[in-house]
């Protein structure tokens, strides 16, 4: 074994210009996918880590997302007075309302592009239900005011939306941004916060909100917290761990982030195939003397078929390490795209993914066994004194 892996080596570096394309297409390969499960994996963490098990959404029934959900202003005292919330060192409920909005931005990065931004109209005790949530520049926005704050991922990327500038929610009504603050990489860093009422009175949602968020004494007592709300049939509401929520509404773009990396990796896949297996055709045809007198010096079919696959197989781990390389780099980039479950444009981050690297290596390694495969049996079947012969 270590001769031949010797063997391989020194055909690599003879062979240098087609090793280092080789390497080229299937490090490509493994990036593609590696980045694409940490992207996904970016994804959910992103969206999924803006719920709590201990909170509890209440929306409209049959609605999928906060923005189309709609339920009159008092189920806020509903969920107040459901068994089971939570209530502060004052005795009142962590309870909140809130309306959900879009609106159309153009970017300040990718010029042309216009955007979905959501905006979410915030009681007082925003911060209070959301402790991951504070600002890190300028201030809170004061109750009754025309202001606004906005998350770190969407800061100076949207035209308006940075300290000190503003946007507007209905024409003629400018919306001042106070503030920009950080949620834990989360989803609400991709969002505007302004005033409950300045959102309502702007979005013509007088009396009306899209949630009810409440945090629950016991993360466990989410039933006996549901059952008097969702049992009046005429209210119209559903209830949801805020977690199980977020969770629902990340799949879609995960899985639409996995689904194209997928497709684009089988291309690089097929591409390396066919690449491997040329460069190893290639390499028999120049090398036909040498393998024959290997065969003749006694080295069996075997050990000719496991040279050029270990040869393969080496070439493979070399791309898979500039791969890796690259995959590794992609956590210093951050990410936007829709959430095609709510809409809005969400600033993600790519994750290390273990399970993805992992994928991605044995792919190129069964890519460099069957580039290898055919071209390693066609060599170990010449004849060695046909191979010899110049």
């Amino acid at each position: 074994m270590p001769r031949l892996l010797t063997y391989a080596l020194r055909s690599l570096w003879a062979r240098r210009t087609t090793t280092l394309a080789t390497a080229w297409g299937i490090g490509l390969m493994v990036f593609v996918l590696s980045a694409s499960g940490m992207l996904a994996t970016g994804m959910r963490d992103t969206l999924s880590s803006a719920g709590s098990p201990s909170r509890a959404i209440v929306l409209q029934q049959n609605r999928w997302s906060e923005q189309r959900s709609r339920i009159p202003q008092a189920v806020l005292g509903q969920v107040s007075a459901a068994p089971g919330v939570k209530h502060d060192t004052q005795g009142k409920p962590v309870v909140t309302g809130e309306t959900v909005s879009h609106v159309m931005l153009a970017s300040t990065i990718d010029r042309g592009r216009i955007s979905t931004i959501q905006i979410r109209g915030v009681a007082p005790n925003v911060f209070a239900l959301r402790p991951s949530a504070h600002v890190v520049e300028g201030r809170a926005i004061r109750p009754g005011t025309p202001e606004a704050i906005i998350g770190r991922g969407v800061a100076g990327r949207f035209e308006g939306l940075s300290f000190g500038g503003h946007i507007e929610l209905a024409a003629g009504r400018p919306i001042a941004i106070v503030g920009v603050f950080e949620s834990g990489r989360s989803a609400y860093e991709s969002e505007v916060w302004t005033d409950l009422e300045t959102a309502r009175s702007s979005l013509a949602l007088e009396g009306s909100l899209c949630s009810v968020t409440a945090e629950l004494e016991d993360p466990n007592q989410l039933d006996s917290f549901a059952l008097p709300l969702t049992a009046d049939k005429q209210t119209g509401l559903a209830v949801e761990r805020e977690s199980a929520y977020y969770t629902k509404v990340s799949g879609g773009a995960a899985d639409f982030i996995v689904a194209i990396g997928l497709a684009e990796t089988l291309i690089f896949s097929l591409g390396a195939v066919l690449g491997t297996m040329i460069a190893c055709y290639t390499s028999v045809v120049q090398r036909r003397s040498e393998l024959g007198v290997l065969r003749a010096l006694g080295f069996s079919r075997r050990s000719i078929v496991a040279a050029l696959v270990l040869e393969s197989v080496t070439l493979a781990l070399a791309g898979s390490a500039f791969g890796i390389v690259l995959a590794f780099c992609t956590p210093l980039l951050d990410f936007n795209t829709e959430n095609f479950a709510t809409g809005q444009e969400v600033a993600f981050h790519f994750v290390l993914n273990p399970g993805a690297l992992s994928i991605s290596v044995g792919l190129a390694i069964a890519v460099g066994v069957l580039g290898a495969l055919l071209p390693a049996l066609l060599a170990a079947r010449m004849h060695p004194a046909q191979a010899m012969r110049i």
